[in-house]
């Protein structure tokens, strides 16, 4: 029998990395309004405890703490303070996206150094992060990780979404989602043991003002008509976090808008 209780998360202690950007703020929000203690965990000192501060006057469980995926003393202090506070840490979801100020150059024009220091920022972050912080989830013998990864982690780009405008898909990207995507897989058969659960979220492409071309371009090519919001990826991600979800580890869960169903 399924209760209702199995999909909540009440007194669970979750840390989002980004927590603060474009997805990781509503994640905090969901996450909070689901009965969890968030933890913003933020490069960006005065945006992170801007959220900080909004959710709490609006009832919510949320702390800010100071995080750096590229910096592993910060990743270490981070979640030393965490557990420090709340003896715990039942959910922690990597979701941070550094990069160079280069990013988006096309393919040719990619040098060796900035894709060396986009891996080094993003996938070896993310590397890092999981490392520790399993870590701390097997000594309770339980825990939930989820992995920000990308339908473009699992599929080639469609580059003609791009035609006309200034935009393109990374080759970084491509390459470093990849490999978080298939790290996911890997760390659930490693930790399946604990009783520790990690999945990748993929999630298509999310409404950011873009260019109105790539816009209606994009929005053509997906069968349910519209770009992702970033509360279209919180609904997944609570699932996955809650007790619902207890037999499903090692799985990339596309949420794309029937993108990868063509």
């Amino acid at each position: 029998m399924i209760f209702p209780e199995r999909f909540q998360i009440i007194n669970k202690v979750a840390v989002v990395t980004g927590g603060a950007g474009l997805i990781g703020k509503s994640l905090c929000l969901a996450l909070a309004e689901a009965g969890a203690k968030v933890y913003i965990a933020e490069v960006d000192d005065e945006r992170g405890k801007k959220l900080c501060t909004e959710m709490k006057n609006n009832g919510l469980n949320a702390d800010f703490v100071k995080m750096d995926i590229t910096n592993e003393s910060l990743i270490e202090s981070a979640i030393f303070e965490v557990i420090n506070k709340d003896k715990k840490i039942d959910i922690w979801i990597n979701n941070a996206y550094p990069r160079t100020s280069d990013w988006g150059n096309k393919f040719e024009d990619i040098s060796s150094d900035s894709l060396r220091r986009n891996v080094d920022m993003h996938m070896n972050g993310y590397f890092i992060c999981c490392q520790k912080v399993l870590n701390e989830m097997k000594k309770r013998g339980t825990g939930v990780l989820l992995n920000i990864g990308s339908h473009y982690g699992v599929l080639g780009p469609n580059f003609s979404v791009y035609e006309g405008t200034q935009m393109t898909m990374p080759a970084a990207y491509s390459l470093i989602k990849g490999g978080i995507v298939n790290f996911s897989k890997y760390l659930a058969t490693y930790y399946a043991q604990y009783n520790i659960r990690v999945n990748a979220i993929c999630p298509g492409g999310i409404f950011n003002n873009q260019d109105p071309k790539f816009i209606e371009k994009y929005v053509k090519l997906t069968p349910m008509g519209r770009m992702a919001s970033p509360e279209d990826i919180a609904g997944p991600v609570l699932f996955l976090c809650s007790d619902a979800a207890s037999y499903i580890t090692g799985q990339a869960i596309m949420v794309d808008g029937g993108w990868s169903a063509w």
